[in-house]
């Protein structure tokens, strides 16, 4: 594994399948109350520009578990929000942290936190990217139907960091990746491109949910309008008319299909309150789930190689 986690892009299939075991061992420790505390007298730093409810308690209870501290620093309190140059504060964090997990707008400030920083930067979430997130569907995924390999994957909604993240999570470990997106809101060229030139003949991207969702054994969305882009709800609206995940599309779906959304999640909009409820364990099993594949980087990044 790289030595940051920044986007699945970085990731290859073997790195993929190491942090979902180690997640599944560390989990099978903490039910059982077994002393996993690999992380002590390390302490992670926590940057959020972005509100937070699973990234910040799963990421601080992680840390804990693991027997090491996390720091919350807000956007607004710290100097990052008052023009510090992010490398300055890279290399100031660097030299008293451990590591550092950043939750913000841009890609680029990720990056470049990483290149200054001298310890493990972890991905948040950024606009491009939401790799804990997605390594917890992963996660999940294989958790009730005990493989990756050979499963229709199919996202419906805004093609934005979820859609980024899953496309190439779900292709690096042998999925059928199809994605349904409004025109105007397809995901990032970056991702396509990967995707069509190396996993041309499993992946799809159309505009017809019901094209996407023909016996799909995963079905995943997302918000419409993300943080940041609530100015553009009615406008989202009128272009996601038709993209909810609902009892007619899931029909469509092969028999036992599980659902998922990364939370939180507006019923009525991109999922219906029915097919969210009917499928809530699966989805809130993956909510906890970020707290097992969270720990798996945190032990990977932060204590493997100490």
């Amino acid at each position: 594994m790289n030595s940051h986690l920044l986007k699945m892009l970085d990731l290859t299939k073997e790195d993929i399948i190491k942090i979902l075991n180690t997640a599944d061992q560390l989990k099978y420790d903490q039910k059982h109350g077994l002393d996993h505390s690999y992380l002590k007298r390390k302490t992670l730093a926590m940057i959020f520009e972005k509100n937070s409810t699973r990234t910040r308690v799963s990421f601080e209870t992680g840390m804990f578990q693991l027997g090491g501290h996390a720091l919350f620093l807000s956007g607004k309190e710290s100097q990052i929000g008052r023009g510090e140059p992010i490398e300055d504060t890279a290399r100031v964090l660097g030299r008293y942290c451990d590591g550092i997990m950043i939750r913000t707008y841009r890609q680029a400030d990720v990056e470049k936190l990483a290149e200054y920083a001298g310890v493990p930067v972890i991905n948040g979430l950024t606009d491009f990217a939401h790799p804990c997130q997605v390594l917890a569907d992963l996660m999940t995924i294989r958790e009730h139907k005990t493989r990756l390999e050979g499963l229709k994957l199919c996202y419906i909604g805004d093609g934005n960091n979820m859609a980024n993240s899953l496309i190439v999570g779900g292709l690096k470990c042998g999925m059928e990746v199809f994605a349904a997106c409004p025109e105007g809101y397809l995901p990032d060229r970056k991702v396509l491109d990967f995707a069509r030139s190396n996993y041309g003949d499993v992946f799809s991207l159309c505009q017809e949910p019901k094209e996407a969702a023909e016996k799909a054994d995963v079905m995943i969305t997302d918000v419409w309008a993300s943080m940041g882009q609530e100015g553009e709800k009615a406008r989202r609206e009128v272009a996601f008319a038709g993209y909810q995940v609902n009892d007619e599309l899931m029909a469509l779906a092969s028999p036992g299909c599980m659902v998922q959304h990364c939370l939180p999640a507006h019923r009525g909009e991109e999922i219906s309150a029915e097919v969210f409820e009917a499928h809530a364990n699966e989805i809130f099993d993956e909510a906890e789930n970020r707290l097992h594949a969270q720990k798996a980087v945190l032990y990977l990044l932060m204590g493997e190689r100490t």
